[in-house]
This record gives C-alpha cells, sequence and structure tokens, in this order.
C-alpha cells in the first residue's frame, strides 16, 4: 500500500514519508523532480521552474541519504518513478545503504543483497506518452539492459524494471493497445538482456522473475478486469514459449497499480473519490488477476498538488477495502464466468494482432523510431476526446448531471491543494552549487570526481555494463546533471516523434455541426486576414505530458489551421523564436507541471522584445484560479484548465482571440 509522495526538497519529503508510515503505508513510493528524471541539476537552464514542482529534487548522494534519513533501507520496500537516470538513481540509492549499514556497524554488502523495490526503468514509454527520455532509443535500452544483468546477481529482491503500461492509457490507449504495447516492450528488453550474453541462459529465468508491470486501471470495471486476466494469460504464455520458462513462479505476471488519472475532473472533483475506489476494484476483486501493490491518486489531483491528508485518503481507501471488507477470503470470483471469458479471449486476440504489427515493424525500438505507435497512441486519445464531447461517453458532472451544490472541499480552493514554497529552486540550486563548490575545493575528492566521470565516459564508449562506473560516480559526489552530461556526450539526445502529423484526428464533420462552424470560423477569418491562420503549439521547460498539447494541435489542424508543432521540452527562447519564424497569429502554451508562473511570462518577455508583443497567447494546465488571474494580469489572453474539455469551443475561442488582436470585429456564429 503506498502513495506516491514527493515534494520540495529531500528534507520535506523524508517528512511525509515518514509520516506516511506511521499511517500504515507499507512501502514507499518515490516521485523526482522533472529536472531529475531528465539528468539536470537545478541550477541548469532546463530546470527553470521545474525543481521540486512534480517530485523531489535528488541532485547527489547528500540528497539521497537526506531523503532516506531515519528509514533503514534494508528493511523498506521502494519504487522508485525514474527512467532515462534510473541507474544513477539506484547507484545513489545503493550507496546511500551501504553508509546507512556502515553506521549500524553492519557489512554494507548484506544491506545491499537485502534491498527491494522497484526502479520504474521503461524508457519505451517515455518516448510514447511521459516524455522524460533523455537518450536515443539504443542507448536507452543499454542502459535498461545494464541496470537489469547488474541487480539479477547484485540485488536480487530489486525489480530492475517496472513495464507501464500506464502511462500509454493516460496518453489514450485502448485495453488492446495497452496490452499489446507493453508487452512488446518486455519482448523487446528481454530480447536485449538475452542476447548482450551479460546472464546465462541457465540463469535467465530470474530475469524474468524479476520483470515487474505498472497498469492503469480505468473506470471502465468490467473492461479493466478482464484486461489484467489478458495480460496474465499473455505474459504466462509469452515468457514459457519464446524464452523457454519452466518456473511457473517465475512466470508469474507481477504488477502495481496507480488507478487512472486521465479521468480525474475538476469539474465536481469530489466525484472523483467514487471514481478511484471502483477503478481499484477492478484490480483487486479477480484473485488470479490481483495487483501486488496499488497506489492511489488523490481526489484533488486535478485541481494541483494534493496536501497530505488528500494522501491520507486514498491510503485509507485501500486499508478500508483490505481489513474491513471481506475481499481477502476467498478465491477468484470471477473463474466460470462466461461473460469474463469471452471478454478476455477478444482482448487476448486483438493484443496478439497488434503484437504482430509491431513484430513486422522491428520491435518495440523500431515502432517508436518509426512513429507508429505515438500516431496510433494520439490517433485513439483523439476518438476518447471526440466520445466525450459528443456525449457518446458519459462522464459525470463534466458532460451530463452538470448542476451541483456548493462544494464545502474547494469552498477555499487556496487550501484546498499543497503550493509549493516559491524559494524551493532557488535553494536547491545554491545547493548544488555549494556541493559542487565544496567538493572541487578539496584537491582530492575533485581528482576523485574527475576520475569517476572520465571512468563513465570511457565504459560508454565501449560495451562495459555502465553500473560499476555509475556507483563509482555515486561514491565520488558526482551530481545528476554531471553524470547524464557524460552520457550525452558519448550517446547523444533525442527528439521522440510527436504523432501529431500522422494522427487521425476527428475526421471529417457534417454541415452544421460543432467543428464544421468552428472551420468555418477559421476560414472566414483566413479571408478577413488574407492569409491561413497559423497558430504554435509549444511545452516549455521540462514537462513531458505532451497528451493535452497533440491533442489541441491534431484539432487545430482539423479545424482549418496550420498547426506549427515541435514536441516537448523547449526553451521560452525556442517558442519565442519559432514564432517569430513562423509569423503566427496565436501561440498556446500548454503546462502540467506546475511551472507556469515561471515559464509564461518568459514567453510574453520574449515576445514583446522580438517585436512580436501582438501575438496573443493562451495557456493550458493544472493551474488554480489565482494564478490564473495573475497571468492574465501579465498579459494572457485566456487560461484553459481541465473543465475546459470541449476542443472545438476552445478552437472557435481561438479565433475570437486572433480576431480580437487584429482588430477584426466578433463572428456571429460560434459552435454549439
Amino acid at each position: 500500500m503506498r502513495t506516491y509522495a514527493g515534494h520540495s526538497s529531500a528534507a520535506a519529503s523524508n517528512a511525509l514519508y515518514s509520516r506516511n508510515l506511521g499511517k500504515g503505508q507499507t512501502g514507499l513510493s518515490v516521485a523526482f523532480d522533472l529536472p531529475t528524471q531528465t539528468g539536470y541539476d537545478p541550477d541548469h537552464v532546463l530546470s527553470r521552474g521545474e525543481v521540486g514542482k512534480v517530485g523531489v529534487p535528488v541532485s547527489h548522494v547528500g540528497d539521497m541519504a537526506a531523503l532516506f534519513d531515519g528509514i533503514p533501507l534494508r528493511e523498506m520496500n521502494t519504487s522508485m518513478t525514474i527512467n532515462a537516470t534510473a541507474m544513477w538513481l539506484l547507484a545513489l540509492y545503493q550507496v546511500t545503504a551501504e553508509r546507512q549499514a556502515e553506521a549500524a556497524g553492519e557489512e554494507p554488502a548484506e544491506w545491499v543483497q537485502a534491498l527491494s523495490g522497484t526502479t520504474q526503468n521503461d524508457i519505451i514509454k517515455e518516448y510514447l506518452s511521459r516524455g522524460t527520455y533523455v537518450f536515443p532509443p539504443a542507448p536507452s535500452l543499454r542502459l535498461i539492459t545494464d541496470l537489469v544483468a547488474y541487480t539479477v546477481r547484485e540485488i536480487p529482491k530489486w525489480n530492475p524494471i517496472n513495464i507501464c503500461s500506464y502511462h500509454l492509457q493516460e496518453a489514450g490507449a485502448t485495453p488492446v493497445q495497452e496490452i499489446a504495447y507493453a508487452m512488446s516492450t518486455a519482448i523487446a528488453v528481454l530480447d536485449a538482456v538475452r542476447d548482450s550474453g551479460q546472464v546465462p541462459p541457465d540463469e535467465f529465468a530470474s530475469v524474468v522473475a524479476r520483470v515487474s508491470f505498472f497498469v492503469n486501471a480505468g473506470v471502465r470495471f468490467v473492461e479493466e478486469l478482464c484486461k489484467m486476466r489478458a495480460f496474465v494469460q499473455l505474459w504466462d504464455e509469452l515468457t514459457r514459449e519464446r524464452y523457454g520458462i519452466t518456473d511457473a513462479k517465475a512466470r508469474r505476471f507481477r504488477y502495481g497499480v496507480q488507478v487512472n488519472s486521465l479521468g480525474l475532473t475538476e469539474a465536481q472533483p469530489e466525484n472523483n473519490v467514487q471514481r478511484i475506489v471502483l477503478e481499484m476494484l477492478g484490480v483487486t476483486l479477480s484473485k488470479d488477476a490481483r495487483a501486488r501493490a496499488i497506489q492511489l491518486p488523490a481526489w484533488n489531483e486535478a485541481l494541483g498538488l494534493p496536501r497530505p491528508w488528500d494522501q491520507q485518503w486514498s491510503l485509507r481507501m485501500q486499508q478500508v477495502l483490505a481489513y474491513e471488507s471481506d475481499l481477502l477470503e476467498y478465491d477468484d470470483l470471477f473463474a466460470g464466468s462466461h461473460v469474463v471469458e469471452a471478454k478476455v479471449s477478444a482482448l487476448v486476440e486483438g493484443a496478439r494482432a497488434e503484437m504482430a504489427r509491431v513484430e513486422e515493424l522491428g520491435g518495440a525500438v523500431a515502432a517508436v523510431e518509426s512513429g507508429y505507435m505515438k500516431a496510433a497512441l494520439v490517433a485513439s486519445h483523439a476518438e476518447r476526446r471526440r466520445r466525450i464531447e459528443s456525449g457518446e461517453s458519459v462522464v459525470v458532472g463534466l458532460n451530463r448531471f452538470e448542476t451541483t451544490e456548493p462544494n464545502p472541499l474547494t469552498a477555499d480552493l487556496e487550501t484546498a491543494i499543497q503550493t509549493v514554497d516559491h524559494d524551493v529552486e532557488r535553494h536547491a540550486a545554491e545547493a548544488v552549487r555549494v556541493w559542487r563548490e565544496n567538493r572541487d575545493a578539496d584537491p582530492g575528492r575533485r581528482a576523485r570526481a574527475e576520475a569517476a566521470l572520465e571512468r563513465l565516459r570511457a565504459d560508454a564508449a565501449s560495451t562495459t555494463n555502465l553500473m560499476a562506473a555509475s556507483l563509482e560516480c555515486a561514491r565520488a559526489d558526482v551530481t545528476t546533471g554531471e553524470w547524464a552530461a557524460a552520457l550525452r556526450e558519448q550517446f547523444g539526445e533525442y527528439r521522440a516523434p510527436t504523432g501529431v502529423s500522422g494522427s487521425v484526428g476527428v475526421g471529417s464533420s457534417e454541415p452544421g455541426d460543432a467543428l464544421a462552424r468552428v472551420r468555418d470560423l477559421v476560414a472566414r477569418t483566413g479571408e478577413d486576414l488574407g492569409e491561413r491562420l497559423r497558430i504554435l503549439v509549444g511545452k516549455p521547460g521540462l514537462d513531458g505530458h505532451s497528451n493535452g498539447a497533440e491533442q489541441v494541435a491534431v484539432r487545430a489542424r482539423d479545424a482549418g489551421f496550420e498547426v506549427v508543432y515541435h514536441g516537448i521540452r523547449l526553451t521560452p527562447e525556442q517558442i519565442v523564436a519559432a514564432a517569430v519564424a513562423e509569423d503566427v497569429h496565436l501561440v498556446g502554451i500548454s503546462i502540467l507541471s506546475g511551472s507556469h508562473m515561471e515559464l509564461v511570462p518568459e514567453v510574453l518577455r520574449g515576445l514583446r522584445d522580438a517585436g512580436a508583443g501582438d501575438v496573443p497567447v493562451i495557456v493550458g494546465g493544472i493551474i488554480p484560479e489565482s494564478d490564473a488571474a495573475a497571468l492574465r494580469a501579465a498579459g494572457v489572453a485566456m487560461v484553459f484548465t481541465p473543465k475546459d474539455f470541449g476542443l472545438n469551443e476552445i478552437m472557435a475561442e481561438m479565433v475570437g482571440v486572433i480576431r480580437s488582436a487584429r482588430g477584426l470585429p466578433v463572428l456571429e456564429s460560434a459552435p454549439a
């Protein structure tokens, strides 16, 4: 039983973990901030606005020691949501455990052997959904392979990879796609480990036994339950037939869950509580396909960062189910159900067919590089949005049953969410500078750090397993940014396909419907201006949650706009340069990491300095109303949050913003 937690600083997160453990939480699930996830120190230019926002910053072994101060790692099961820098964070974790053992007067090697937990370490889904990748696919797969091979030998209780279908569903995956792409990722990883020669064939069952999965549970209860039974069946089949694993225990499908965040609404957010409970039941009621670990989001995630009380509420949901209900007293409740068996069979067959398509393309890595899987997810997400907007898919409180009593939970929005101290970034940036200066002021420590980084570069240029060099970097007080920079020198960086240009949107529309009316507005405004309307969709900072930006880009294209979208991880300066070079009529900024108050004003200033201050800027994201008001006061034309789910309405308002900025009269036509 976990809650996904971490923010501000190592010390603040340590206090939060201690409180959560005291409330009955049985494991830790660490959220790292975006600079840590993408290999930057807090004082790097790309870290601006992102430090401590969506997780805890960990810049070196000192931060890791502070994060787990007073929490004996030998006794803890720790899940770390970390991917591109997973090897580095595990190295910091191991060195911290070694030092805890030494302080306790015990043998460090015994503590390391006893460590249990998980590094997420699934790079494939980062290219498709989450966006915290750093290196190209091939070296990323090497990092995964090296970490798997190392942990099987040296940390046998550790799960070195947590293959994540969770993020695929958040990016729009259907159940069939979620199963197929997760299994295709598993094949890519297991094939790479097998072919590396680092694990003898007679020990390969140990590799399979340490592979775990992290899945999503949506609100379609029966479908989600059947999806998990399909996962179990396919994994058993795959590991037995493709890899020859005869030990049934090693073939067991081991998975953890965070239930769906995509379906959480800002409108009537109290409804999120029953959504969370229903989704939890979907992965617990079927004993033969039951989750091993569950972490639940909080009811107010669509509003902002949950408070400790909100996390406690989610933990108590699990505890009531486990200890008050009789769920755990019975064998599988669905064995022999014709309905469940038929649905499972359909999902299995659909997943096999999609896995075959990926295999034909050359496997998961090739399907990422070609853009096939990304385009498929963007198209599925577009279809999901179309169903919600049309009312085919009912979302209570959002597109039906919208009348509501005043909500006491959100009566004071300023206290309904956790806020991060604005000084966190400044303190973290100063702290990492002091860490490096103090290290380098000592000739011995400086020489050791330089030698460790040189060894890392040399090993990266060879086929040597990179874990030993990473451990030496951790012991030598190297920082997260320094470790990643050394590998960037060797491996380079990568920009994944956006999936927008190859994606199918909502398609054609009938005359008189909402999209047709928006197309009319776009066309008439283009005629008034004598040119086609152009918009830029920008993702500044390190926020890799691109699903919303992609859907805006696809719908804008379908509505007749010319769309400029260069993907994630842009600086404000790059966004401004693109807006000026493309001579766009509007800039749309998407930020879900909470860095809007730092990055959006920089875009506004940049446009003014470039002589493009008349280009309107709109912003979308998880933005509290007080911040939205401040952004509007700073010059932002409009602010959209999750309650603004109607993309056709948003498109029409974008046209209105452009017309206002260009001094054109308001058009009468508007979407229904």
